[in-house]
């Protein structure tokens, strides 16, 4: 038998990141499309192009795949947001609605209810959803230059992104673009008031 090197291993660990990656974003629009009880290990299998074995192989159970999932765009979501570049305020309001109006949150959303109802998934999910959360909040504030040391400025930030979780939901049954534009014009109004 051959000494196997490093060379030999940086393609095999490249095509499990890859298999990974596949994995997760399939399972995201699985869970978006078909909600938790049509998302199954082997149909993401299937939409991913990868074998069941596989699937299992990187994610052991149902739950292990469906929390690295949302986590997985959660850590992208994140990182488009700290990639913004320098911009007004209604423009990073209008990215931050933009955030709850899309699959992410949908798939996200499918999580939480699967998450009230399946116990082994619950702990997780809002360990998840907790994290998820304070960092998005911490680069809304960034994002906005925002001093929290200033009364009322943290309830703003939160208000906002509870304003804009809301909208999300909205977005669910109907897509009524043109009122979530008149809301998120409003938001970004008393956003600029509130942190003069």
């Amino acid at each position: 038998m051959g000494v196997v090197t490093a060379a030999d291993r940086a393609p095999k660990q490249d095509r499990s990141r890859a298999t990974r990656q596949k994995l997760l974003e399939a399972a995201v629009s699985c869970l978006a499309e078909h909600g938790w009880t049509g998302s199954t290990v082997s149909v993401v299998a299937e939409r991913a192009g990868v074998s069941r074995g596989a699937a299992q192989h990187h994610f052991p159970t149902r739950e292990d795949l469906f929390t690295a999932a949302v986590e997985y765009v959660a850590e992208q979501r994140s990182t488009a947001l700290r990639e913004l570049p320098a911009q007004n305020r209604a423009a990073v309001v209008a990215a931050l609605v933009d955030l709850y109006t899309g699959p992410l949150f949908r798939a996200a959303l499918h999580l939480w209810v699967a998450a009230s109802n399946e116990p082994q998934l619950g702990s997780r999910v809002t360990e998840l959803e907790s994290r998820v959360g304070r960092e998005t909040h911490r680069i809304a504030v960034e994002l906005l230059g925002a001093d929290e040391s200033r009364p009322g400025v943290r309830e703003t930030i939160q208000g906002l992104l509870d304003m804009a979780r809301g909208l999300g939901l909205a977005n669910l049954l109907t897509d009524d673009g043109a009122r979530r534009k008149r809301v998120v014009e409003q938001w970004t109004a008393l956003v600029e008031s509130a942190l003069r």
